[in-house]
């Protein structure tokens, strides 16, 4: 698989799961500009770089803007939403549980 070989999606996200292993899970995800913001709160850590396009997310009431190349690290059980995307915004999660 190639991280860069993608469609995007006309709304929402699309989760591919690259690796699931023990206490690890590793996603790409393609957004597009079109969706509704949801808060998540998980129960595992959550580590993550932006490859392509740009985002903002609401992280412990702030706004952060990540552009290509930004990591966050989110740990377990902190709200977080993301507020807004460009479209073909791509993005590598890695979830530690």
């Amino acid at each position: 698989m190639n991280l860069y070989e993608y469609l995007t999606p006309k709304s929402g996200e699309n989760f591919t799961t690259l690796l699931e292993h023990k206490n690890i899970k590793i996603n790409r995800i393609v957004s597009s500009s079109n969706f509704e913001p949801i808060e998540y709160i998980q129960e595992e850590d959550e580590w993550l770089v932006l490859l392509e396009g740009e985002a903002v997310l609401l992280l412990k009431n702030q706004e952060k803007t990540l552009t290509k190349g930004d990591t966050l690290f989110i740990p377990a059980k902190v709200p977080h939403t993301v507020l807004k995307t460009n479209d073909g915004t791509v993005w590598l999660t890695v979830h530690i549980f």
